[in-house]
C-alpha cells in the first residue's frame, strides 16, 4: 500500500486519509476458454465385466477427457448416489465424498484425450454422470496489459 498526502492521480483527488494500492502496469491472465468446463467434455462409459468368484457382478468404468479445445480438466466430480463397491477401488482414482458426489483422479488434471478407468463390484450398476464442478487447466493464457490505471508512488 502507498500512503498519499494530497495528490491528484489520474482523475481522482486523494486526501491524506486515503491509502491506495500501488497499481502500476499490471498483467492479468485470462483463459481463452474460461475456467469452467462443460459436463459434455467428460465422457463416461461403463459396462459389465466378469463377476467376482462369489457371483457379485462387476462393472468397468472409463472416464475420458474429450475437451475439444485441447485442455486438461481437473476437479472432475460425478453424480454417483451412494456409490459403494465390494471390490476395493484406489481412492486416488475414484472415491465418494458424500451422497451424489464422487471425485475422479483425486481432483488432479485428466490430460486431454486420456482415459482413467476402474472396476467396481455391486449387485446393480450405478448411473454415473458428470457434474459441472470441473475446471480447465493448461489452456493457452491470453495476456492483457492494463495501462492507464492511476497509481501513487
Amino acid at each position: 500500500m502507498v500512503e498519499a498526502d494530497s495528490a491528484v492521480t489520474g482523475n481522482t483527488n486523494v486526501g491524506s486519509h486515503r491509502k491506495l494500492l500501488n497499481q502500476g502496469n499490471e498483467v492479468e491472465t485470462n483463459r481463452i476458454w474460461g475456467d469452467k468446463c462443460s459436463k459434455s467434455e467428460v465422457v463416461i462409459n461403463q459396462g459389465p465385466t466378469a463377476p467376482l468368484p462369489n457371483g457379485i457382478p462387476t462393472y468397468t468404468v472409463e472416464i475420458m477427457n474429450v475437451c475439444v479445445s485441447g485442455c486438461d480438466i481437473s476437479g472432475i466430480h460425478l453424480k454417483c448416489g451412494w456409490f459403494s463397491s465390494a471390490r476395493l477401488i484406489n481412492p486416488r482414482i475414484f472415491k465418494r465424498l458424500r451422497f451424489d458426489d464422487c471425485l475422479v483422479n483425486d481432483g488432479k488434471p485428466l490430460t486431454n484425450g486420456h482415459t482413467i478407468s476402474f472396476q467396481y463390484a455391486n449387485t446393480f450398476r450405478y448411473p454415473l454422470t458428470a457434474l459441472e464442478d470441473c475446471e480447465h487447466r493448461l489452456a493457452v493464457p491470453l495476456t492483457v496489459h492494463l495501462e492507464g490505471r492511476g497509481h501513487a508512488d
